[in-house]
């Protein structure tokens, strides 16, 4: 049975490794976002700001109990999931957790191209998203780092860097 959770600030690749590591296993992908939003029919920034921080975030553990019951299925987190509430020790008691490590740099220049996409982050200058980026991964480190594997997630830029990425991450976990 194989079932894995990708960690990881916004930018870092969750979705697009988490889709071409599932190919490759030939197993379901579940993006933990798109999940909620599918069931219930609101964007997470609707449901943020409908219910607050506090609700959204057992919402979101929840559904994390719901997804870690599947078999057979590589699941990517949202960036703030692993810190909140036991959200990582129950990870790492129901699967294999991956943490994916990227330099700030690369994740500043990734996420500024999809500002638009990210409403978090409209409105800020280069020099705003920056400390932004350094501010949160910061405060997220501690819960990053107790994912049972760290991955380096900083070359997933074309289809040649994503392929290679997927057999490292392959070969690390052993599947």
């Amino acid at each position: 049975m194989i079932r894995i959770f990708l960690t990881g600030y916004m930018g870092a690749g969750k979705t697009t490794l988490g889709k071409a590591f599932a190919r490759e296993l030939n197993v379901p992908f579940i993006d933990l976002d798109w999940y909620i939003e599918e069931r219930f029919h609101k964007s997470i920034r609707e449901l943020f700001v409908e219910r607050g921080e506090a609700s959204f975030r057992e919402l979101e553990r929840n559904m994390l109990h719901e997804v870690s019951e599947f078999e057979d299925v590589i699941i990517s987190t949202g960036g703030g999931t692993p810190c909140f509430f036991d959200n990582m020790d129950y990870m790492n008691g129901h699967g294999q957790t991956v943490f994916l490590d990227v330099h700030p740099d690369i994740l500043f220049n990734r996420l500024r191209v999809a500002t638009h996409q990210r409403p978090i982050l409209q409105g800020k200058t280069d020099e705003e998203l920056r400390a932004f980026i350094a501010d949160a991964l910061e405060k997220r480190a501690p819960f990053y780092v107790q994912a049972r594997y760290r991955f380096d997630a900083g070359h997933l830029e074309s289809r040649r860097q994503i392929a290679g990425s997927v057999q490292q991450l392959r070969s690390l976990l052993g599947v």
